[in-house]
């Protein structure tokens, strides 16, 4: 992937505002891109594989955090490997609940196969939403048993009506730019496949 490119999901992901920090950006090693989908993965992926994180948030973190809008939320990183460039491609879902509002919201988009450096300090898979529509960064803790999601924007949608009627944006607020959330059994995400043949796969992994 082109250094631009990676730049680009940058920028989508953690906002305009830190753009002048693109540069301190770097690709990836394809080392560094194995190290990395082997701990998210909980292992060599294969040539499917997929990672949950969710968490709830309970009433005293949100007495906490009273500007955060997002009450739970959950994430599925899926892994498949491409019959063609014979290379690994990632992609995410993400479904979550907000605080005052009813229904369920969700997006997603492809993570490319690439991860990136920022600063030499942590690697994270840059994902986007197709036609503008913001994206996610994902870091895992030192332990890998959670996940970091760091958002600027990035499009939603209620119901999962990917319409343009029903599209909307979870903006980045005071308590809503980064989430912690923590590792679990694949079925958690389960309602966020819609594919009854890649829902079969995921409970079986």
């Amino acid at each position: 992937m082109k250094l631009s490119l990676i730049a680009a999901v940058f920028v989508a992901a953690f906002g305009a505002a830190h753009a002048e920090k693109a540069d301190d950006i770097r690709e990836a090693s394809k080392a560094e891109a194995e190290t990395f989908n082997a701990r998210m993965y909980a292992g060599a992926p294969g040539d499917k594989a997929y990672a949950c994180f969710v968490r709830h948030y309970d009433a005293e973190h949100l007495a906490r955090h009273p500007k955060q809008k997002v009450a739970a939320m959950k994430l599925l990183i899926s892994a498949e490997l491409d019959s063609e460039d014979k290379q690994l491609h990632n992609s995410f879902r993400l479904g979550f609940k907000y605080r005052h509002r009813s229904g369920d919201f969700d997006t997603s988009g492809s993570c490319h196969h690439a991860v990136f450096t920022k600063d030499g300090a942590e690697i994270r898979l840059g994902c986007g939403v197709d036609c503008e529509g913001g994206g996610i960064g994902v870091a895992l803790s030192k332990d890998d048993k959670s996940a970091m999601v760091r958002l600027a924007r990035v499009r939603v949608w209620q119901n999962n009506k990917p319409d343009e009627d029903a599209e909307q944006s979870l903006v980045a607020g005071a308590d809503d730019g980064i989430f912690r959330l923590d590792r679990m059994d694949n079925r958690e995400c389960a309602s966020l496949v819609t594919d009854r043949k890649e829902l079969a796969a995921l409970r079986h992994k």
